[in-house]
């Protein structure tokens, strides 16, 4: 039935692989809860995190459970008796985790399960969060574009100065130069530690870029590879792409095979000029060595001429 309300349930299970330190680490980064508060759900006891849920928030939540690590379960509530003396029985001895402690003596309880957030807020200039492959191109995008205008500034001014002063104009083109790529590379890594994240990797891995031959794969990764689906130990999942990403995302994608066409057209253009230039070269040596010959060719000839007339004419005897 379509009033059916369900529960997320925990008894403290993990998913094979998962150590129950980086799985309280999880939890608690993912409810902003406090680790001391996050150990009590590990008590071996059967804990409800959430409550009175319909099935398709249900299995969101279990969806953010399980990328954290733990064996949680959905199960369904049972129905709410109106009868005093069963207001205080317990259902099958679990304790409702989300509910503040009647005893003001009782140790603090973090209701874990109300504070998952549906969709993390974005932040540009930060490392923490997440964006997804779209947004990631279209940030990028817009990035390139900033770095296009501003080196269009630094040059004019630049070219502005050095008409009155070649070495100011000099310095002022080093210095901004430099600081627009300092700030390029800060934001670039920003970006790229966000779209680690979004992955449920480490944003140290950004810094595979700077290995040889991996930087050539390693950026082809971060644009192919899906994110989590779910909320992961970075947070919740980013919000849903708008259109304008959409848009800027496309043109991206259009705008790297034409770059690359560029670069591969330019590439065999100068190949092409270098191999007609050897060819040249090539050519007006083998000319030089061919008139060079010719020329020795002749100075023997006339030698051998002026040796056979020497040898024909008469030579006067003394007796004559």
């Amino acid at each position: 039935m379509s009033d059916n309300r369900f529960k997320i349930v925990f008894d403290g299970a993990l998913l094979p692989g998962v150590e129950s330190t980086t799985a309280k680490l999880n939890l608690a980064e993912l409810f902003k809860s406090e680790v001391e508060a996050i150990e009590k759900l590990f008590s071996g006891r059967t804990v409800a995190l959430k409550r009175d849920l319909s099935r398709p928030d249900a299995e969101t939540y279990l969806t953010a459970l399980k990328n954290a690590g733990v064996d949680a379960r959905i199960e369904a509530e049972q129905p709410v008796a109106f009868n005093l003396a069963e207001t205080h029985e317990t259902d099958s001895g679990a304790a409702d985790f989300s509910r503040p402690a009647a005893s003001p003596y009782a140790p603090p309880r973090a209701a874990v399960g109300e504070n998952l957030p549906e969709y993390a807020t974005l932040k540009v200039f930060t490392i923490h969060g997440r964006i997804g492959r779209l947004r990631y191109l279209a940030w990028t995008l817009v990035l390139t574009l900033a770095l296009l205008v501003a080196g269009g500034i630094i040059s004019t001014v630049s070219f502005a100065v050095a008409t009155a002063s070649p070495t100011a104009g000099t310095i002022l083109g080093v210095l901004l130069g430099l600081a627009l790529f300092v700030a390029l590379v800060w934001v670039s890594v920003q970006i790229g530690v966000q779209r680690l994240h979004d992955l449920g990797w480490s944003g140290w891995l950004y810094f595979l870029n700077l290995v040889p031959l991996v930087n050539s794969v390693f950026p082809i990764l971060l644009l192919v590879l899906p994110g989590n689906a779910g909320a992961n130990q970075y947070g919740a999942p980013p919000p849903r792409n708008s259109t304008a990403v959409k848009v800027l995302a496309t043109l991206w994608l259009a705008f790297i095979p034409v770059m690359l066409a560029i670069v591969v057209t330019l590439g065999m253009n100068g190949y092409l000029n270098q191999l007609e230039a050897n060819m040249d070269s090539s050519y007006e040596s083998s000319s030089i060595t061919s008139d060079d010959d010719a020329d020795q060719s002749a100075t023997v000839e006339e030698d051998e001429a002026q040796s056979a007339d020497e040898a024909s004419e008469p030579v006067d005897s003394p007796e004559q």
